[in-house]
């Protein structure tokens, strides 16, 4: 299979840090390429320099001679005075009546949803997402050999999403995404490339492949550094023991532990997020009464009730314009019903993330930002300064003497979270979260929301976070009425696609929308119960892993007791059969899950 791009020891540099250094890769005809990587890695730098858009400082790009390329780009501008019909239509399709007859370019501009904006409307006063779908169908009216798209379920809903990845699995010629939407990575892409440390990793498979694989690279490099430490560990002890005075041996030795120490690699850098939910809740969160709410001509509640209680977790669903951030600004109390009430419990300590980050002072530096919401704050058993927990946050020591208005959209997403969560909440209100946030720190905000004590509301077009940090979906459909939905998104996007409201959007899952209230009442009690197996096993495996540690300690202690060590090993072995059986259960259950 021919290449359609290929890059050739290419290097690019952004002042002293070195983005991508001596790549080579390419680009095949049909392939499906997810691109992932931390905020400032250099994604975009990549896709630049692949569509020739940007020059590297060294190497070469090479395209295919005849390619038709089409790039979406984070940031999009039109003519002042353009309409939709031109942007996306424009003059290559020929008259309306040779255009309007094609079902491609019906289906896309269904899809996407430019019908509901419409085509005469002056894209000077369209809001942002919207501009940015407009650039989005034009990209997909046209016929294209390779498609780049960086971050193109921005600004799209759920409905939204899962028709885009529909669409581009069906398209013809070769994708290359950067997305930090890991479903969407997982319904279409096939492989996946890392840029990390100035290199491009690459994987077979989508997400979860690319999970699966980098998980394993860190279990091997786990166990190296254990054989590593236990190495350490004895040298140490041998140190301890030995008379350093009286031969030139010692000397040899020292310098030996001191190599060891020194091949030890720096350690990647990770944001670590802690539980920082410390303020008691009552038994009464919110209690919306009876409440109807309208936003211009819009109806967005009509006479709903809806009770969220402590410990609850809710997400929000619905089209673009369905009210779901209406919603949460009722709750926040930044708005009011126009008839009917929301209580507030007396012992309520919310915390709402906007979509927006203007909040933010700009003119502060991050710590200083920090430190304008709280100066210390107790973790579990430890006192942590503002300067600790920005470190956490991923915010290196340099880092937090930025100005805020200098910070990246993603790194100004990270502080407005740690700003929030300074305040010690029990109710996270949050509007897409997700929105700016690389992938690594996408899976430690789950890791923080998994075990959030408190109560949660979100709205999120991500599927991934939504299905794993929410136990119940509420959808907002247009007419009014909030609904749960038992089954969750998928019933979500059937009942979308039952009612004909998006003909041009596809259902992510046939399955049949018929479940009777047993049914679903057993496989709630089943998720249930297999929810609880996991969460023994974890515990399980966490005992485990530390006598294993312990163990390792005492054969280090006892490295020149043969014997000891023999009766130490075969326990030790004893350990790994019976952690790696844990392990496989728990991967077993955790696909039923």
């Amino acid at each position: 299979m021919a290449n359609l791009v290929n890059l050739e020891n290419v290097s690019i540099s952004l002042g002293t840090r070195t983005l991508l250094d001596q790549v080579s890769l390419g680009v095949g005809e049909a392939e499906r390429i997810g691109v992932v990587g931390l905020n400032g890695a250099g994604k975009s730098t990549l896709l630049r320099i692949l569509t020739k858009e940007e020059q590297p400082d060294s190497g070469r790009v090479t395209l295919r001679g005849d390619l038709r390329l089409g790039h979406l780009t984070q940031s999009v501008s039109f003519p002042d005075n353009a309409i939709v019909r031109d942007i996306v239509i424009g003059d290559t399709f020929g008259a309306e009546h040779e255009w309007a007859g094609d079902s491609r370019i019906r289906t896309v501009l269904d899809g996407i949803g430019l019908n509901s904006i419409g085509l005469d409307s002056p894209v000077a006063k369209l809001s942002g997402g919207e501009r940015r779908r407009v650039a989005l169908a034009a990209l997909l009216v046209q016929s294209t050999d390779l498609l780049v798209l960086d971050e193109p379920t921005n600004h799209l809903d759920v409905e939204g999403v899962a028709w885009l990845a529909e669409h581009l699995k069906t398209m013809r010629g070769g994708l290359l995404v950067v997305t930090h939407d890991r479903w969407f990575l997982d319904a279409v892409c096939t492989r996946t490339w890392e840029v990390t440390e100035g290199r491009v990793e690459q994987y077979e498979g989508g997400y979860a492949a690319w999970v699966l694989a980098r998980a394993e690279r860190s279990r091997q490099a786990q166990a190296a550094e254990e054989r590593r430490q236990n190495l350490m560990r004895k040298e140490l002890a041998w140190l301890r023991r030995g008379a350093p005075a009286r031969t030139s041996k010692p000397k040899f030795r020292i310098e030996a532990a001191n190599a060891l120490i020194a091949d030890i690699p720096e350690p990647r850098d990770t944001v670590q997020l802690k539980r920082l939910a410390g303020t008691r809740i009552g038994k009464q969160v919110y209690d919306v009464e009876d409440a109807s709410l309208r936003f211009g001509d819009r109806t967005i509640l009509n006479r709903v009730t809806w009770r969220i209680g402590p410990g609850d977790r809710f997400a929000l669903v619905g089209v673009n314009g369905a009210g779901k951030t209406t919603l949460l600004r009722l709750l926040a109390e930044q708005n009011h019903p126009d008839s009917g009430h929301v209580k507030v419990g007396k012992t309520v300590k919310a915390a709402y993330l906007s979509q927006e980050v203007t909040e933010l002072p700009p003119t502060l530096r991050v710590l200083q930002a920090v430190e304008e919401v709280a100066q210390r704050l107790t973790v579990g058993d430890r006192d942590l300064t503002a300067s600790q927990l920005a470190e956490m946050f991923g915010f290196s020591s340099a880092r937090q003497w930025t100005p805020v208005g200098d910070l990246s959209g993603g790194e100004r997403r990270r502080l407005q979270l740690l700003r929030l969560l300074m305040a010690g909440p029990n109710v996270l209100l949050l509007d897409e979260p997700t929105n700016d946030l690389d992938i690594d720190t996408l899976q430690a905000l789950e890791d923080l929301l998994d075990s959030w004590p408190g109560t949660l509301v979100v709205v999120s077009h991500d599927r991934y976070l939504v299905e794993r940090v929410t136990d119940q979906v509420w959808a907002l459909l247009g007419d009014g009425a909030l609904r749960m939905l038992t089954g969750g998104i998928d019933e979500y996007l059937e009942r979308r696609a039952a009612a004909g409201s998006g003909s041009g959007r596809p259902s992510a899952s046939p399955a049949t929308t018929t479940t009777t209230t047993t049914e679903s009442t057993t496989n709630a009690a089943d998720q249930r119960a297999a929810k609880k197996e996991l969460s023994r096993l974890e515990r399980q495996i966490s005992k485990i892993e530390e006598r294993e540690k312990k163990l390792h300690d005492r054969l280090a202690e006892n490295a020149t007791d043969f014997a000891k060590v023999a009766e130490l090993d075969a326990e030790l072995r004893s350990l790994q059969a019976e952690r790696e059986a844990a392990e496989e259960t728990w991967l077993e259950l955790s696909e039923s899950v």
